[in-house]
C-alpha cells in the first residue's frame, strides 16, 4: 500500500529532506531511515544526540519509548498520507509516547519542530 515514505524505499534514490508543506517548512534535511525490525529496535538508544537537521524515521510504527535514551527528543506521528497526527516536544527519558493512525514515527533533536512549527493536522513530504 503506497504511503508518504516510498520515495525513502526507492533504491538510488538521491538523499531527501522531510518538509511541512502546510507552512512552507523544512522539519529534517537528512533523515535517517528505520525501516527493518533491528533498525526500529535501535532507534536512537546509544546515541548522545542527534545532529541539528538530521531525523529518524521510524516505519511502520505508531509508539515509541525513550527508556535507555540519553536526552529529549522531540517526535512527529505521521500517518500513511502524510498528515501529522500527533506531536510530542522535549519528550524526556523513560517515557511511552504512541498515537492512533500513525504510519510512522519521525525522532528529531529536543526544540528542533520549534523551528518548522509542525502541529497536528500538517501535511509532511519528502522533497530533494
Amino acid at each position: 500500500m503506497p504511503h508518504f515514505l516510498n520515495p525513502l524505499l526507492e533504491p538510488g534514490a538521491p538523499p531527501l529532506r522531510l518538509v511541512n508543506t502546510t507552512r512552507g517548512t523544512v522539519v529534517a534535511q537528512v533523515l535517517q531511515p528505520a525501516f527493518d525490525s533491528a533498525a526500529r529496535k535501535r532507534g536512537l538508544l546509544g546515541r548522545d544526540g542527534l545532529p541539528e537537521g538530521h531525523a529518524v524515521v521510524i516505519a511502520p510504527c505508531n509508539a515509541v519509548h525513550t527508556f535507555g535514551m540519553r536526552f529529549p527528543i522531540d517526535i512527529l506521528f505521521v500517518a500513511r498520507d502524510g498528515r501529522v497526527v500527533k506531536v510530542r516536544h522535549a519528550v524526556p527519558r523513560r517515557r511511552l509516547a504512541a498515537a492512533w493512525g500513525a504510519f510512522a514515527v519521525v525522532e528529531l533533536a529536543a526544540g528542533a519542530l520549534e523551528a518548522s512549527a509542525t502541529v497536528a493536522g500538517d501535511i509532511v513530504t519528502l522533497a530533494v
